[in-house]
Parts: C-alpha cells; sequence; structure tokens
C-alpha cells in the first residue's frame, strides 16, 4: 500500500508542479506590468470634503451679509485654527471662517459652533465666558486679546482679536459681529 502512494503521488507530482509553475509565471508577468508602470495601480480614493451643517451656514451667511455691507469678504479658512476653549466648544462642530484682509492675512479668523437647541448653545456660550474670565482662560489668550462671542439660534459665533498691532479692520470687524445674534458678555 505505501508502494501505491508513492506512486500516486509520483504521478500526481508533475501535475501540481506544472499548476505550480504556471501560476508563478503569471505572478511574475503580472508583476511585470505592474513595475512598467511604476508601481500598482490604485483606484481614486474621494477626498472627504466636510459639508458645512445647516445652523452654521445660516449663520454663515448673517455675518458674510454684516461683513458685505462693511466692506468685507468672508471665506472658509484654509489654514487651520482652533482658539483655546471651554469643554463645551471644544466638543461641539465647528467650522472656521477668516475675512480676507490683504494687509493682514493671517488674522480675522470667525469660528462658529453649533448646538442641538439654543438651550445648549447659550450654556456653552455662557460656559466660554466664564473660561475666558477664568485664570486658566486668561493664560491661554495675550493680555492685550479682546473677544466677541455671540449666539445666533443654535450657533455660537467666536472672534478673537488683539489691539496692539492690529489693523483698523481687524478691530472694525468686532464692531460688525456684534450686530449679529445676541452677545454674551465675558466678565472682566
Amino acid at each position: 500500500m505505501a508502494t501505491r502512494l508513492s506512486s500516486r503521488s509520483r504521478t500526481r507530482g508533475p501535475g501540481v508542479r506544472l499548476v505550480t509553475a504556471l501560476l508563478t509565471s503569471a505572478l511574475a508577468v503580472a508583476g511585470c506590468g505592474i513595475a512598467a508602470r511604476g508601481g500598482p495601480v490604485q483606484s481614486p480614493v474621494a477626498t472627504p470634503v466636510p459639508s458645512v451643517p445647516i445652523a452654521i451656514e445660516q449663520t454663515r451667511v448673517q455675518l458674510e451679509g454684516a461683513l458685505r455691507a462693511a466692506g468685507y469678504f468672508v471665506a472658509r479658512a484654509d489654514a487651520p485654527f482652533r482658539p483655546p476653549e471651554s469643554g463645551l466648544l471644544a466638543s461641539a462642530p465647528r467650522v472656521v471662517f477668516q475675512v480676507l484682509l490683504p494687509d493682514d492675512p493671517g488674522r480675522g479668523q470667525i469660528v462658529i459652533y453649533e448646538y442641538p437647541d439654543t438651550e445648549r448653545a447659550a450654556a456653552a456660550g455662557h460656559e466660554m465666558a466664564a473660561y475666558v474670565a477664568s485664570g486658566p482662560g486668561r493664560v491661554q489668550f495675550s493680555p492685550d486679546a479682546r473677544h466677541v462671542l455671540r449666539q445666533s439660534g443654535t450657533t455660537l459665533i467666536f472672534y478673537t482679536w488683539l489691539r496692539e498691532g492690529a489693523t483698523d479692520a481687524v478691530a472694525e470687524i468686532a464692531t460688525v459681529l456684534d450686530t449679529v445674534g445676541q452677545g454674551i458678555a465675558i466678565p472682566q
């Protein structure tokens, strides 16, 4: 019986070896085509573009209208920007916009945060006001920093600027923002 198994192995052996050789050759040939193209071909992956929530978009339209009336234009910020934030702001969906300032391109960032309802937006706004006025909040900003914190429905608008070295436009943006929504006072 041992002889039969070995004869069967011998008869199947060349077939298995032939299939293995053919598969290896096919893979080698296929590999040559890939190498000739400069690497494996990958289908393009779509870059996710985060959508702007409806409430934030509505607030942006209000801001844009007020700023355009004053001669300013707003665009979605290209550079990453995140101001110091309280816990409720840090965990909220947000979009950063920037007022286009040719004389001061590094400034003019306005952050709009969204909340599920007006009560949570108000709570987050008051938490942020208390944070900015607190010791930990104060050390996060320059002593010369000025803040605009506004609520418009379910969104919060936050803008910070420095008096020292600021162009007139940077200060004027704060004045224009004071016309949108309701102000949330930051304790002194």
